[in-house]
């Protein structure tokens, strides 16, 4: 680890990670595999027949992070609703699309940048060679989308239940219907809700095929347990190199499954976006409500695009030294605190003061001042 005195971002982790080689896509505007960086996806949970409803919540994931989003697209109508959506964002564009190739299909027309569907689900080798062209025609990738919940039943029964060679062998034989076409613009995926199974079919399938993969743990659960189980699972893989795009599943507001996406990345030294808060757990030297502040930061703090790591501690006279690597902070006492840049006091205030001089230290920082929301302060 190398520790050097910067403004901002001042301390830099290095892990050394080799990622995986894979082939290079291309999805919208956003590069893919070959070393691109890992790309932050997200999916809508908006009825995406609601079109205006839909980019208001592909707007907020945008401002938050993300790099690619998906939508279902459960009829016709929801598949003619997609050029109007994707006219109105900026991110790249997935269709997620089961059983139906005709909503694959007038997905294609409609502009998307790419499909998510199992070749095996829309029906008839004619159907899949339809799609396939049309989407070969508009250079459009396919990811194959493997799930341990809805495996082939002869596949079940080969393998006595979803095991990770069973997802690995219905992702190959997937991709081997597309390449039988001739198509090759593929990135892979194969989820389950536990993280030991997940794991281990990643690993064996980036033994098996160069093509891109999409990580993540499907059905993680609810904020905290799903965000842990992910960054979990995502995180070994990651830090083995296997992952060219990353998707936190939450039963929570999709903008949650961008904040935790980048605190896996950052955690492990991948990529660096918005700011990291560092809090202490509170002890008996703590004589402020710092959980209560912690959290009005994080708020406040949460479109801030640069990468900065700000501490909020408990203790006058142990914090700063215990934030050293923190870019700014505060540390609080009875009824009053103090600001401090890389564990240095450089003003005291007022215990109500404190926030607003940490907000306006980090304004001046960034030049993000219109990025910090000011509601914190009022509540």
């Amino acid at each position: 680890m190398a520790i050097t005195k910067q403004p901002l971002n001042s301390i830099q982790h290095t892990m050394n990670i080799q990622r995986r080689t894979t082939r290079r896509i291309w999805v919208g505007s956003v590069p893919i595999g070959d070393g691109s960086p890992i790309a932050v996806q997200s999916m809508a949970n908006t009825d995406t027949r609601d079109a205006k409803a839909t980019v208001r919540q592909v707007r907020r994931l945008e401002q938050a992070g993300c790099e690619i989003v998906r939508v279902g697209v459960p009829d016709i109508e929801a598949a003619r609703a997609l050029g109007a959506i994707k006219a109105r964002i900026t991110i790249p564009l997935v269709a997620d699309i089961h059983f139906d190739h005709r909503l694959a299909l007038e997905a294609l027309r409609q502009g998307v940048d790419s499909l998510r569907l199992n070749p095996g689900n829309i029906g008839s080798a004619a159907k899949v060679r339809e799609v396939t062209r049309a989407a070969s025609e508009r250079r459009v990738p396919i990811r194959i989308g493997v799930n341990a919940g809805s495996l082939e039943r002869k596949l079940l029964e080969k393998h006595k239940g979803a095991s990770p060679a069973a997802m690995v062998e219905s992702a190959l034989n997937h991709v081997a219907i597309l390449e039988r076409e001739g198509f090759h613009l593929i990135k892979l995926s194969l989820k389950a809700s536990d993280v030991t199974r997940t794991v281990e079919a990643y690993r064996m399938l980036s033994q098996r095929v160069d093509y891109p993969l999409h990580v993540g743990i499907t059905e993680a659960g609810t904020l905290l347990p799903g965000a842990v189980k992910s960054a979990i699972g995502i995180g070994l893989l990651l830090a083995e190199g296997i992952g060219d795009t990353i998707r936190v599943s939450l039963t929570a507001p999709p903008v949650q499954e961008i904040v935790a996406a980048y605190a896996i990345l950052r955690s492990l030294g991948i990529r660096e976006r918005g700011v990291e808060v560092i809090s202490c757990p509170t002890c008996a030297r703590t004589e402020i409500d710092l959980i209560r502040l912690a959290e009005r930061v994080e708020k406040a703090l949460a479109r801030v695009r640069t990468p900065l790591k700000v501490a909020v501690m408990g203790c006058v006279v142990n914090g700063p030294g215990e934030a050293k690597e923190a870019d700014v902070g505060i540390a609080g006492g009875k009824g009053k605190g103090i600001l401090f840049k890389h564990g240095k006091k450089i003003a005291s205030y007022p215990e109500s003061e404190l926030l607003p001089a940490l907000l306006a230290e980090i304004a001046q920082m960034t030049g993000e001042g219109a990025a910090i929301s000011k509601k914190s302060l009022f509540v």
